[in-house]
């Protein structure tokens, strides 16, 4: 006897990929934003300046970055 599918778990199924692969994706925009951000601050540190230029440059280069990467990955998944 075969049985059907049910087209209740199809979409769970489906909810639950989705929950991942977005996940994923903030997960790996917050983590380019804290390397960069860091990379920054540590570059302000070393010079020793008195005002966080490197941090503020980070922070914008970090979140450009992750909104690329996002947008690519999100072209590539349709």
């Amino acid at each position: 006897m075969k049985r059907k599918n049910n087209p209740n778990k199809k979409k769970a199924k489906k909810q639950v990929d989705g929950i991942i692969k977005y996940s994923g994706l903030a997960f790996q925009m917050i983590v380019i934003i804290l390397m960069v951000l860091y990379a920054g601050f540590k570059l302000d540190e070393y010079l020793q300046n008195e005002f966080p230029l490197f941090t503020i440059i980070g922070a914008f280069l970090g979140v450009i970055l992750s909104l690329y990467f996002a947008l690519k990955d999100l072209i590539r998944m349709k």
